[in-house]
């Protein structure tokens, strides 16, 4: 049994404690006031969490259908860049935007069902916000990859 502010006592879960006494706080509103967590914050961990994923990556940026990559001073498409992300968090329900790319030959549906089920993970992990939807957008496939580094 746990005790709330008020004085009276509720049980136990194992979800949602911190050690045995400490319960952790929600999202939200709760007893101690409000959690918020920003929209932007929630935007770069979908970020990161997409790039944990082989198979996907960051985009270059588009401009009437046509990519930037190699346009000075825009970023590249590339599997190790950060894909373009945006996140509509409304009290403790998160909606995602991704904006990604694909390695070739890899499936275009699996990876995003892969991307699509590691985001909504770590997002609920990390924040404890619920995730509702999740947009992805598949705007380039990466065929040429640079080669690793040499070591002279």
């Amino acid at each position: 049994m746990t005790s709330t502010l008020d004085g009276t006592a509720e049980p136990a879960t194992g979800a949602g404690q911190l050690g045995s006494n400490r319960p952790i706080p929600s999202v939200g509103r709760n007893e101690m006031g409000v959690i918020s967590i920003d929209d932007r914050v929630v935007a770069k961990l979908a970020a990161r969490a997409v790039v944990e994923i082989p198979d996907a990556g960051g985009a270059a940026p588009r401009i009437l259908g046509r990519s930037l990559d190699g346009v000075l001073g825009a970023r590249d498409t590339s599997l190790d860049s950060l894909p373009k992300t945006s996140a509509d968090v409304d009290g403790s329900l998160v909606v995602l935007e991704l904006q990604i790319s694909v390695r070739w030959p890899a499936s275009v549906p699996d990876t995003a069902a892969q991307v699509r089920r590691h985001v909504a993970s770590r997002i609920s992990e990390l924040t404890g916000l619920r995730v509702g939807e999740i947009q992805i957008e598949v705007s380039d496939l990466v065929t040429h990859l640079a080669p690793p580094p040499r070591v002279h």
